[in-house]
């Protein structure tokens, strides 16, 4: 009789196993498997932005768990603050919706920018691909071939910009205030391929954004040197720059030297964030800034950025949180002192 009972109750708790298998190898399988994640960039196609994210769209899923598909949306409008508030606001805190904007919209915040929707400190940030070596170049055309020619320009020189908040923008308003130096700023291009379009056509004498979108969407107007890089808004030399001079160099005060570093050279490290909606469950960012990493460091990606004439210094996604928060630390004289830089 024991042994019958025993037996009946083990084929029953067989029989539950049984059920319940399905049940855990559903729980286990990967989120992102047989998704679509979209990478929203800020900015129009064939920029330094959509290069980049084009480039890593290509072997990120390979490094996500599950494999998703990865596809990349174009977003451009305001500098990028669109992308930026729909990624904040309107995406679903899923993890299938990356952000990828410019950081200088982050001083927008803090100097309390119009239209921003967002607050900086609680995106997840997924890392940087690259550090910005922010540069200003213009064409052989315009005339402005040196630092000296263009602090020496007797009207104002016209530089291509798209809206307050990036750093395309904000850069040479930072210049203009720091060192006196003339500049028309034009705004209102959707992206840095759109005001290399407009340089070339002699409509802008040039403009200012980052070294690696320059040498990568400009390669053959500085091989043959119809472009000419002139000054860099960085605080070491790059080592593809040596004898660009600094901006910092020119600054003739404490304060100068302070307005370059805090609105430019200091933004430009977090310049290219990844980033996902706040709210979205910690195990998928981490996931994601593992396979972010794990991309950076894949050899048939390093060596597809090589090809693309794409530069890599990345950051892990844990320090770029870190670092967006400590802008947020500013002395408020500092602060007022970029506010009227920038307005």
């Amino acid at each position: 009789m024991a042994d019958a009972a025993l037996r009946i109750m083990a084929n029953v708790f067989l029989s539950s196993m049984l059920l319940l298998w399905p049940m855990q190898a559903w729980a286990q399988e990967p989120f992102f498997k047989g998704k679509t994640v979209r990478i929203v960039v800020g900015f129009a196609a064939g920029g330094g932005f959509d290069t980049y994210s084009r480039a890593i769209a290509r072997y990120w899923g390979r490094h996500i768990p599950g494999n998703p598909s990865i596809i990349v949306e174009n977003m451009a409008g305001a500098g990028s603050l669109i992308a930026a508030n729909h990624v904040y606001k309107a995406a679903r805190p899923d993890g299938l919706t990356i952000g990828n904007f410019g950081g200088g919209l982050f001083m927008q915040q803090l100097k309390g920018g119009a239209g921003i929707e967002f607050d900086a400190r609680k995106f997840e940030f997924l890392g940087v691909p690259v550090q910005d070596n922010r540069s200003c170049v213009f064409t052989k055309a315009s005339g402005i071939t040196s630092m000296e020619r263009w602090m020496a320009a007797k009207s104002p020189v016209k530089v291509g910009a798209t809206a307050p908040g990036d750093l395309v923008h904000d850069g040479p308003k930072i210049l203009q205030a720091a060192l006196g130096l003339p500049i028309h700023l034009v705004s209102g291009y959707k992206g840095t391929a759109d005001i290399r379009l407009a340089a070339e056509a002699g409509e802008l004498a040039g403009g200012c954004w980052g070294w690696d979108s320059i040498k990568a969407t400009w390669s053959r107007a500085l091989d043959n040197g119809d472009a000419i890089m002139v000054v860099q808004m960085v605080s070491k030399p790059h080592p593809d720059l040596p004898k660009v001079p600094l901006a910092i160099s020119y600054a003739k005060s404490d304060d100068a030297r302070l307005l370059i570093e805090a609105g430019v050279t200091i933004p430009a490290i977090t310049n290219r964030p990844y980033v996902v909606t706040p709210g979205t469950p910690k195990d998928r960012v981490q996931m994601l800034r593992k396979a972010f990493d794990a991309t950076m460091k894949d050899p048939e990606f390093v060596a597809d950025a090589k090809k693309s004439r794409i530069d890599l210094e990345p950051i892990s996604g844990e320090d770029v949180q870190k670092m967006v928060a400590g802008m947020f630390n500013l002395s408020p004289a500092l602060i007022a002192k970029l506010r009227d830089a920038l307005k």
